[in-house]
């Protein structure tokens, strides 16, 4: 278990990658993160892109690239008037964006984790963040159309 800012423990938790969905999540979180008086954790999961290297009859070999999209966000987020008078965070890791929310909120034992809508044929491919998530998460999950 990673350390956290207990400042921030039993509060809201919001995916967020920019996106309008994720908008109007991080919207609504800062409501309910106001009106419940607690601290909000916005989580960015970074896309590690795997560059496949084939190397003749080899499995392919994944590399990481590093996203500097967290970065622009960080400085976005620092600027907006929204969330002026509510404390927050912003957390990034890599990896399943659906596992990476999940463990965030149960690091910061959030009591609930607010996530846009997957629209796209991605998310009717493989199935969406936000439905995985409400299906396995331990705790409640809200998802914003």
């Amino acid at each position: 278990m990673r350390p956290c800012d207990p400042a921030f423990q039993h509060g809201v938790v919001v995916g967020f990658d920019g996106s309008l969905s994720s908008e109007r999540a991080l919207a609504y979180a800062v409501g309910m993160a106001r009106r419940s008086q607690c601290g909000l954790v916005i989580v960015h999961v970074a896309n590690r892109l795997p560059a496949t290297v084939w190397a003749g009859c080899e499995p392919p070999v994944f590399v990481d690239l590093p996203d500097h999209r967290t970065e622009i966000l960080g400085l976005e987020l620092a600027c907006a008037d929204f969330l002026a008078g509510v404390p927050w965070i912003l957390v990034e890791r890599g990896g399943d964006i659906c596992h990476e929310i999940e463990e965030v909120g149960r690091e910061y034992a959030a009591d609930a984790i607010v996530v846009g809508s997957t629209h796209g044929l991605l998310g009717k491919l493989f199935g969406s963040v936000s439905g995985r998530l409400a299906r396995r998460a331990n705790r409640p999950v809200i998802v914003i159309p």
